[in-house]
């Protein structure tokens, strides 16, 4: 049988493996430098720590683990008869994959409350698991890079993340991303408005849909998940409405005249584009249509885009009480991920990882015969010392062979030492990048490398 991996997935070969690194190295260094500290959870949580967290599309889409051992020891009888699968799964799983890093990270808050100063920035470059239909930009399997700040009510945080990702995006050499901003509270002030109060959540996740399924599909779940028709037609203007930033402001006031949480709404947006402005961030703008499925949001609301990539590759927002859940609420926090796989697509399809992430700086000891490879190997350790990454070909093999590795590895020096250089105390350098190729003394030879490499 052929060997395989699920589909969704995917393998990092060395090659691959350098270019996530360089996009993670980056994140983390703008995270850094906006005083985020890392921290890391498991990979499972409990079963109950996830369901019921992020809507009923998500809780579709998060792996469940079975029990160890005899999985039906426990299982419910009753379910397991019904083929009730919803019962029966809580009866057999008592772990699942974690769906994002923000309900762990407000899990692990909680637990932690006495240990953390408040408010608590941290960041996290962890993978997550969805059972999606694999497809353009979406796996099942992905790596997202968050960054949050819990225990504070301040606007300025979200100003700061406004600045973090303008920051990462161009820092990746994206300069040209579109950071999307919208607010929980104006689309509490749109159900409001267009008279259906209490269906805020069913009119945010048929909004959130829009750009997949149009204004028509967004129409047609709204009808069969019970909106009036009334309201739907309410809603067509908004839906359709094209003008910049500011005239959209200003129908939302026109439009919230009576509705305190959406004019509240307003007044929070309004804030962080004027103090994002401030920084000289053009790239942002006002999205009615924003609507982010996830339950847990309750403030501001992001996404970043690219006209070469058609998903998004960074979203987020501020959720006010998610660890209320947990057993320690008003603790407000806001954050944003950033989508590893997809960041990486986009910079494959553009062309746009530096060339010398990819260039090797190791440096191969030819292998001449046992004499020769032993004094590669001292010589290698002394590099190495030296912090200069070093190995040795384990084979006395044809040179030919030996070159080839080395291109295959892409690296730029091979150390050559035979019979002559041996009694000489003696290397011959070569220079891939160049084609020369000179003689360097033994006691030289870390030095000298370390003025062509650094």
């Amino acid at each position: 049988m052929k060997p395989s991996i699920p589909q969704g997935t995917r393998d990092f070969g060395p090659k691959e493996m350098a270019r996530r690194n360089y996009i993670f190295s980056t994140l983390k260094n703008v995270f850094q430098l906006h005083g985020y500290e890392q921290i890391e959870t498991p990979s499972m949580e409990n079963f109950d720590t996830l369901m019921g967290k992020y809507g009923e599309e998500g809780d579709r889409l998060i792996f469940k683990i079975l029990n160890s051992g005899d999985f039906l020891l426990k299982a419910n009888k009753e379910a397991l008869d019904e083929s009730n699968s919803q019962k029966l799964t809580r009866s057999i799983c008592e772990k699942a994959l974690r769906y994002d890093l923000t309900v762990p990270f407000a899990r692990y808050v909680v637990q932690n409350q006495h240990l953390l100063s408040f408010p608590f920035k941290r960041f996290q470059i962890q993978p997550v698991w969805r059972a999606d239909r694999p497809q353009a930009g979406r796996y099942r399997e992905f790596y997202q890079c968050d960054v949050d700040v819990i225990g504070s009510n301040s606007l300025l945080n979200e100003v700061e993340l406004i600045s973090i990702m303008s920051q990462g995006f161009t820092a990746l050499g994206l300069p040209d991303v579109t950071i999307r901003i919208n607010n929980r509270k104006i689309l509490a002030g749109i159900a409001a408005a267009v008279g259906a109060p209490d269906h805020m959540m069913t009119i945010t996740i048929a909004i959130d849909k829009i750009d997949k399924v149009g204004i028509e599909g967004v129409n047609k779940e709204l009808a069969e998940r019970g909106i009036s028709a009334e309201s739907i037609d309410k809603l067509q203007p908004l839906l359709a409405f094209k003008g910049n930033t500011a005239e959209k402001i200003n129908y939302l006031e026109t439009l919230f005249s009576s509705v305190e949480i959406g004019l509240k709404g307003i007044e929070e947006t309004r804030f962080a584009l004027d103090k994002a402005a401030v920084f000289g961030i053009e790239n942002i703008e006002l999205d009615l249509t924003l609507a982010r499925g996830l339950n847990y949001y309750t403030g501001a609301i992001f996404e970043v885009g690219h006209p070469d990539f058609p998903s998004s590759i960074c979203g987020g927002g501020r959720y006010d009480d998610l660890t209320g859940i947990f057993g320690l609420p008003n603790l407000s926090g806001v954050g944003v991920s950033f989508g590893a796989d997809r960041i990486y697509d986009l910079l494959l399809k553009k062309d746009l990882f530096p060339a010398e992430i990819e260039a090797g700086k190791t440096i191969l000891f030819a292998n001449f015969g046992e004499a020769e490879a032993f004094k590669s190997l001292q010589l290698a350790n002394q590099l190495r010392a030296a912090g200069i990454a070093s190995e040795v070909y384990p084979d006395a093999a044809k040179m030919k062979k030996q070159f080839k590795y080395a291109d295959d590895k892409k690296v730029r020096f091979m150390c050559i030492i035979g019979e002559s250089e041996l009694q000489n105390e003696l290397v011959q350098v070569k220079d891939f990048s160049t084609g020369n190729q000179e003689p360097v003394a033994e006691n030289d030879l870390s030095a000298y490398l370390t003025a062509k490499l650094f």
